[in-house]
């Protein structure tokens, strides 16, 4: 093969790629995820950093304020280090769902997110925690609630 040839064979790969990419890109990204998701799940990670840092205090200030009212400070801090202490620390967490409600059992009309994390632990592996968060009316995510299994 010549190598003007090669040239005229690249050229024409190059133009063919350039033509799909130009089409691909007025596509949507089929996973991208939308903004509303995206800020709860950094909302829940941000305050699950702090129970994983054992700072309950932390942890209770930035929670919503349905939490803070259901669960003294004190009492969240027991609960927190009876419920994490035999984990152990943290490993790995992974989102399994992100799921939006506007009225939750239990609660009144809103905008909620229930979100369920996979967990790995230094001393349990395969654990669920699932986190509940309320768009409260300064349009931050908040937590109102914190369950692992």
């Amino acid at each position: 093969m010549s190598a003007q040839a090669t040239f005229r064979g690249r050229r024409a790969l190059l133009g063919a790629a350039a033509l799909l990419a130009s089409g691909l890109l007025g596509l949507p990204a089929a996973s991208a995820q939308d903004a509303r998701s995206s800020a709860a799940q950094k909302a829940a990670r941000d305050w699950l950093a702090f129970a994983d840092d054992r700072n309950a205090t932390s942890a209770w200030n930035t929670a919503g304020a349905k939490f803070r009212a259901t669960l003294p400070a004190q009492r969240w801090m027991q609960t927190l280090m009876a419920q994490r202490a035999p984990f152990g620390p943290l490993v790995q967490r992974t989102v399994m769902a992100t799921q939006f409600t506007k009225a939750p059992p239990g609660q009144p009309p809103g905008d909620y997110a229930v979100l369920l994390f996979r967990a790995s632990f230094a001393k349990k592996t395969g654990a669920v925690e699932n986190v509940t968060l309320e768009l409260e009316p300064d349009g931050v995510w908040r937590v109102i609630g914190y369950v692992i299994n």
